[in-house]
This record gives C-alpha cells, structure tokens and sequence, in this order.
C-alpha cells in the first residue's frame, strides 16, 4: 500500500520515495505525492529522480489494487529497479491548476444545488452534469461562484466512518459515482457555510486561490441532463 501524502496535505510538491515495485504498468512507490485520477481529477505528472542524475518522467498516475498508486512512466523507459530510493517531484502548476478547479466545482455544485451526474476536472478548463430540466442562466451563475471565491473562505476536510455517512445521505451529491467504502472511513472536504460532501481530489487552502472564473457554456445533454463548463477568466 502507498502512503497516499497529498491526502493530509496537497500542497507538497516533493518528497523522497523508494520502489516497491517496477513494471509495465508503471513504478509503486512506499509514499507519494502524486494523485492518481479518480473523481474527475486527472492523474498528477513529474518525475522521479535519484541523486546520481537518474531521471524518469511520470505521464500519469493511477490507482492500482490493494492501496497501490502507480506512476506510469514515458513509452520505452526503463523503470527504476526495486529498492531504489527516488525523489518524486510533481508538476506543481499543473496540480495548483487542478486545486484551483476541483474546489470551484464545489462552489459551482454550491450554487446549482441539483444531483451531480458527471464532470470532469481540467487544468484551464473543467465541467459539472447536473440532474435537472431547470434553465440555467450563465452570467447569473458566474456572479454567484466569483462571489463565493472572493470571500476568501478556508476549507477543511475530516473523515468520518461509513456508518457516519449513511445516517447523512444528504451528503452524497454526486449520483454517476460509487463512493469508496470498505477503508472503514471516507474524507469529507467542508467549504464553511457553502458547501460539505465527500471528496478525495486536492483542493486549495482558501477560495481566495480560485482566482476569477466564468461560466462558458451550457448544454442540454439529455432530456434530465445539463453540463455546465467552467474556466478561469
């Protein structure tokens, strides 16, 4: 199992790492700092490297079984052998980027208070697919999440044990995906006084972070469906 860093703190960019694994399907390390895709949130890319001038690029990074993370590895690289102690360093703007956009989805979700059917996380721009027939007025909804960013609120997250979050099902917003059970624990990220759901993405600190946002688009993407698109202004 991977010590999964950035779920106590999102903010580190590097830390030191040894192989546990190598293989085609990428290098497992003890502890990482790279995220694996998963809740809409592509995996982080970087690099692992060791002292002596060692270097290889990490493409991508996902979940494997068993609390493993692995780091996929460019086409043609020779993974680092078992035992080999790395310094994992990711592309912190790229992940900064992510951050940024994860937590304005939340604060989209905050504001179009439907089901959540879908979305997808983007470094420039991201998307959320809400249950609803209601029309959705673009400007309207871009005043209301700038708002909500220029407040400067700071989030927090806590776990709380599955028995807790089925005597809140309230809390479950998102309909397309399958909450993790089974750890004993889900992590719970709380916008104080905007919004509080389980979530496993990096988020940044204060919404002060976001920075400006506009709503670009909205489409009907089925007779209960409307996607709405996202993007720093």
């Amino acid at each position: 199992m991977t010590d999964a860093l950035f779920t106590a703190d999102a903010y580190l960019r590097e830390c030191e790492a040894t192989v546990l694994e190598s293989g085609p399907e990428g290098v497992v390390l003890d502890r990482t700092v790279f995220y694996p895709m998963g809740g809409g949130q592509p995996g982080d890319t970087g690099t692992l490297a060791t002292p002596d001038g060692g270097q290889w690029s990490v493409i991508d990074t996902r979940k494997g079984e068993a609390g493993r993370i692995l780091h996929r590895l460019a086409e043609g690289s020779e993974a680092p052998p078992v035992g080999t102690v790395v310094t994992a360093r990711i592309d912190w703007t790229r992940r900064h980027a992510h951050m940024r956009m994860h937590t304005a989805l939340h604060l989209l979700g905050s504001v179009l208070r439907y089901g959540v059917t879908g979305g997808q996380v983007g470094a420039e721009k991201s998307r959320l697919d809400f249950d609803t027939q209601a029309e959705i007025d673009p400007g309207q909804v871009t005043e209301a999440i700038n708002a909500l960013a220029e407040t400067g609120v700071e989030t927090t997250s806590r776990w709380i044990t599955d028995a807790d979050l089925d005597a809140q099902p309230e809390l479950v917003r998102t309909l397309s995906v399958q909450l993790p059970r089974g750890a004993g624990r889900i992590r719970l990220l709380e916008i104080p006084g905007i919004d509080l759901q389980p979530c496993g993405g990096t988020h940044v600190r204060s919404l002060n972070e976001i920075g400006r946002l506009q709503v670009t688009k909205v489409e009907n993407k089925g007779k209960h469906n409307k996607r709405v698109y996202l993007a720093f202004a």
